[in-house]
């Protein structure tokens, strides 16, 4: 005679394995649709609100419609952009997990943090650049200065007097300060502010003489005759300030163009990254993308993954220079 308590304990695996069974043609129909079947999460290392979110929103509307998914944007704020960044770097390679870059995840962050959470140059596999941004070069309006030869004269003849702010240390505002001061072989001392928006209530104020930071930011100061544009801060002319000269006019080279990219994990299928590369660059062709960019001060720029590897190694090893240079830290 059976034991009853036996056939059911046996009937356990069998009904699980029907189960199973069952839910395969699911399985199988999912793995067969084509890239993308489902909301893609794009993972953006900053609060709302900012400039970053604001280039990423330009993009994604018309993005999420030709990939036929939403795109849904996740703030992951933090460690200078790196704990979204981590989030990415560590999140299944199959397309639905990106991230929304700034120099900062790979190109800066890493020669400032003694310990990073990933690997900056393994742990990602590039997409596509979305756009080059442009810093400007402001002063102080009662400095006595109308241009960079003007405001290097004035720094070498009172070394240590000038102040240069920065939205923090190891921002774009900071690195480019630094840039300058090595390339002008000048003495300017570094202002770190928690934030553009401090900077600028300093720098209007007098506290501090020079900033170096996005067109954006600095704009509606500009136009209001609060402050003295003196100089882009590119290898080519901003569309929001198209008269200004550049920086490199008077110290050629001088390149601090901060880009904003879209990666996705290491590992992610190249036909998974080419589907996407196709489709930014398309988006980012349009005349209605372009010019929302051009109304914010940055250029909708494009690439190929491969473009996009080469151009993280060569600003890393620049930036890498300058903060040695600068000894600059974060913790």
């Amino acid at each position: 005679m059976f034991d009853l308590s036996l056939t059911r304990f046996m009937r356990r695996p069998v009904r699980a394995l029907i189960s199973f069974l069952l839910v395969l043609p699911a399985l199988a129909f999912a793995q067969a649709q084509p890239y993308p079947n489902k909301p893609i999460r794009l993972i953006l290392p900053f609060a709302a609100g900012g400039g970053a979110d604001n280039n990423a929103r330009t993009m994604t509307e018309l993005l999420s419609q030709r990939l036929g998914q939403p795109i849904i944007i996740d703030y992951k704020p933090g460690a200078g952009g790196t704990l979204g960044a981590n989030i990415v770097a560590h999140a299944p390679p199959d397309g639905y997990t990106l991230l929304y870059a700034t120099p900062g995840q790979q190109m800066t962050t890493p020669h400032l943090m003694d310990k990073m959470p990933y690997d900056p140059l393994k742990s990602f596999s590039s997409v596509s650049q979305v756009i080059q941004g442009s810093n400007v070069l402001v002063v102080n309006k009662n400095l006595p200065v109308n241009s960079v030869a003007e405001l290097i004269a004035l720094a070498k003849a009172k070394p240590g007097t000038i102040n240069f702010a920065s939205a923090g240390i190891g921002s774009s505002s900071h690195l480019a300060g630094e840039l300058f001061k090595s390339m002008a072989g000048i003495e300017i001392v570094h202002v770190p502010y928690k934030g553009s928006g401090a900077a600028i209530t300093e720098l209007l104020g007098g506290s501090v003489q020079m900033a170096i930071d996005t067109v954006s930011v600095y704009l509606p100061h500009i136009k209001a005759n609060n402050l003295k544009a003196l100089a882009i801060s590119t290898l080519e002319h901003n569309p929001a300030l198209p008269d200004l000269p550049l920086i490199a006019d008077t110290l050629p080279g001088f390149d601090a163009a901060p880009v904003n990219y879209v990666t996705a994990p290491a590992g992610t299928p190249r036909a998974i990254i080419e589907r996407l590369n196709r489709d930014i660059n398309i988006v980012l062709a349009m005349p209605s993308v372009r010019e929302q960019y051009e109304k914010n001060g940055a250029t909708a720029k494009g690439s190929t993954p491969e473009a996009m590897d080469a151009l993280i190694i060569s600003e890393s090893a620049k930036w890498k220079k300058i903060i040695e240079q600068a000894q600059a830290t974060r913790n």
